[in-house]
């Protein structure tokens, strides 16, 4: 055992999931005694560590009863839960990263929280590499569709920073890019639903933060069978776990599939489409 690691925290409260996917990647999950009850990713984590926050809620007495070394939670959206723990005596770490850059610095940070950071920026060097590949096939397209990614329904929401980074790095342009910035959800809200449809997207890509979508419902908004994406059926759905994580979820397997989805446009537009 290393020094950094000796010194490094051993029980650690992970409030969302990126840090508890994070540390299963680089083989420190026995330092994780509590996790996000919206945690998906590994599966395992859900079977060995006890659930204890949502987002916007956290079980604090449960939390402070475990004694952690260290709680980690994202955005000013839990400020109020570290606000609570700093004052039971609780050292809370806050991340407040919201581009794709800035996702790879926190994997980075919370590697060397752990002492491994020459594996840690090996995976983000890895992922980085994997990235380019994928930003790299699609520079030979001359066309690229417009992208409508919804993040909420009602009202309807746009994509986050990562998000929009991500289309635009698989081949897309966000139609709502202009967004980009706007860390809060409520500066994010699109007010009039036929602003999408004079976008005219030719993909439209939803995930509703963790409630099922439902295409129908979409689609049956007004004017919006007159959009080329709907007209198409270029509608799809990647889940809240996979693309609305900003932690290591979202930079592989969630532009994975964005890339899959613009992939199948183009040999849609070769076809004749």
């Amino acid at each position: 055992m290393n020094e950094l690691t000796t010194y490094a925290p051993q029980r650690i409260v992970c409030l969302t999931e990126e840090p508890t996917e994070m540390f299963y990647l680089l083989g420190e999950e026995h330092r994780i005694i509590g996790i996000s009850g919206f945690t998906v990713r590994p599966p395992r984590a859900r079977k060995e560590k006890p659930k204890l926050s949502t987002f916007l809620t956290a079980d604090i007495d449960k939390i402070v009863a475990l004694k952690p070394d260290l709680v980690i939670g994202f955005s000013d959206i839990q400020a109020d839960i570290a606000k609570e723990l700093i004052s039971k005596g609780i050292t809370v770490w806050i991340n407040n990263h919201r581009s794709v850059e800035e996702i790879f610095k926190m994997m980075v940070q919370l590697g060397s929280m752990v002492g491994k950071t020459e594996e840690s920026l090996k995976l983000v060097t890895q992922i980085q590499k994997n990235i380019e590949e994928i930003t790299s096939a699609n520079r030979r397209k001359s066309n690229k569709p417009k992208v409508y990614f919804e993040e909420w329904y009602d009202p309807i929401i746009t994509g986050i920073q990562w998000v929009s980074e991500l289309i635009e790095l698989a081949g897309g342009i966000d139609i709502y890019q202009e967004h980009q910035h706007a860390s809060l959800a409520k500066d994010r809200i699109v007010a009039d639903k036929n602003d999408v449809v004079r976008r005219n997207p030719d993909i439209i890509i939803a995930s509703w933060c963790g409630k099922m979508f439902k295409k129908e419902q979409l689609v049956a908004r007004e004017n919006w069978n007159s959009i080329d994406a709907v007209k198409n059926d270029f509608i799809f759905e990647i889940k809240s776990s996979v693309i609305l994580q900003p932690g290591p979820a979202c930079v592989t397997e969630g532009i994975k599939q964005i890339a899959a989805i613009i992939r199948k446009w183009h040999s849609f537009q070769e076809e004749g489409g």
